[in-house]
């Protein structure tokens, strides 16, 4: 894929869908947890089960396994979209743009109402700076 940078105004245009796939991600990373503690607390509970039975975990883990998918496939959005996704649970984004001829990062985190912020390519969250 070849590499986009962003406008303000094209990154901040991507938010809505960002914002939606996010909270997405957040919501089935949420309910996997739940699922493999569940599944995990269930096994150790029921020894090895023998082999002329059916797998009784069978359901619980193909639904873990769709979970995965879902979740691969909006992590795959959000960067086909040409966005950098830097953590999930703080909700945090990145998207390549050039600065006075440099490469940038507007960066943007879940709950801000648009990109206020940019870094520099190797300072990170850390080193986030008000755009001007």
């Amino acid at each position: 894929m070849e590499k986009k940078w962003f406008t303000l105004e094209e990154a901040n245009a991507l938010l809505p869908k960002i914002r939606e796939e996010i909270d997405e991600l957040q919501s089935i990373k949420r309910e996997f947890e739940k699922r493999y503690l569940r599944l995990k607390l269930l096994k150790e509970r029921a020894g090895k089960p023998r082999p002329e039975e059916p797998d009784p975990f069978f359901t619980l883990e193909s639904e873990l396994e769709f979970m995965q998918i879902e979740a691969r496939t909006l992590v795959q959005s959000i960067h086909m979209k040409g966005a950098q996704l830097k953590d999930l649970d703080m909700g945090l984004v990145d998207f390549p743009s050039l600065r006075d001829g440099e490469e940038v990062l507007l960066c943007w985190r879940l709950g801000e109402e648009s990109i206020a912020y940019w870094h520099g390519l190797s300072e990170g969250f850390i080193g986030r700076k008000l755009i001007d």
